[in-house]
């Protein structure tokens, strides 16, 4: 039987309740075309890191990292009522560049095709 960390768990449930919050609630706090990409909770469930990538250009993503700072006590504080902690972790809001880093490679991986087919 797997045995699962409670800090995992927390973490499942606090990506799950960020994105509705984002998706449901703050339609008008310009972040754009935002996704939670992961979350980590330390162990002694005091902090939380909250990974999120945009849709977007630089500017976008600047603008969906103030919005979330600025809205963070607010998201904070509704999570919290919504998950029935005692204790709501301290929430980081990190910018995950590993979709853009993907994407980049695939462009890279395309010109090389490109390339080789153009010398066949």
């Amino acid at each position: 039987m797997l045995k699962y960390k409670r800090a995992d768990r927390v973490a499942a449930l606090l990506k799950e309740e960020v994105s509705k919050y984002l998706l449901f609630e703050l339609k008008n706090a310009n972040l754009g075309f935002i996704t939670i990409t992961n979350v980590t909770v330390s162990d002694d469930l005091r902090h939380a890191k909250i990974f999120f990538s945009v849709l977007g250009e630089e500017k976008e993503i600047v603008k969906a990292g103030q919005s979330l700072q600025h809205y963070l006590g607010r998201i904070r504080s509704e999570v919290g009522h919504r998950l029935g902690l005692r204790y709501v972790p301290e929430m980081v809001f990190i910018y995950d560049d590993s979709l853009a880093y993907a994407a980049h490679i695939q462009t890279l991986i395309e010109k090389i095709h490109h390339e080789r087919d153009g010398e066949a």
